[in-house]
């Protein structure tokens, strides 16, 4: 693996068949220059995961066309704190998956060129895709299938037998 060579400072995981190269966020921007420098040059998407209470996976995927390999590269940063460098710089493809990540988690991508939101309406509040984000749906109107424990009219399936089966079958009289 070509990240051997960068150091102590990632940690190489595989799962599924999909290489994960996890970094801190200070080696963030290094270590995607380290990779395409190395080949995986083709920039394919970049999101984040809501991870609470610990923060947010950053997540970037890269691939080297000429061997048909595959990498992810992971991050993480504080909800406290959700800043880091922008990777515009490595690929310029990064540039809007940083806008939609901002706009949709609140992940701060420091030196972005134009860090403005990009899929929501003039004045949304919040970040949608972040786990703590209160859908309004479920405010204004209740989810359809919500009954408290006991409010259900519905015979409990503990208590009923099959079709078909005799009520006498299998209970000691």
């Amino acid at each position: 693996m070509i990240l051997d060579e960068f150091g102590s400072g990632v940690v190489i995981s595989e799962s599924f068949g999909e290489t994960t190269a996890d970094v801190g966020p200070a080696d963030w921007i290094e270590v995607l220059t380290f990779c395409r420098d190395r080949g995986y040059s083709f920039f394919d998407w970049l999101t984040a995961v809501d991870d609470p209470p610990e923060g947010f996976a950053v997540v970037a995927h890269l691939a080297d066309q000429e061997r048909h390999l595959r990498l992810l590269v992971r991050t993480h940063v504080p909800h406290s704190d959700p800043v880091l460098p922008s990777a515009v710089g490595v690929f310029r493809g990064a540039d809007w998956h940083e806008r939609e990540t901002f706009e949709m988690f609140g992940v701060v991508f420091d030196g972005h060129p134009d860090l403005r939101p990009l899929l929501l309406p003039d004045g949304f509040e919040g970040h949608p895709l972040r786990k703590d984000f209160v859908l309004a749906a479920r405010v204004a109107k209740t989810w359809p299938g919500a009954k408290e424990p006991g409010e259900s009219s519905a015979p409990s399936r503990r208590k009923m037998s099959p079709p078909g089966v005799p009520a006498d079958w299998g209970r000691n009289a």
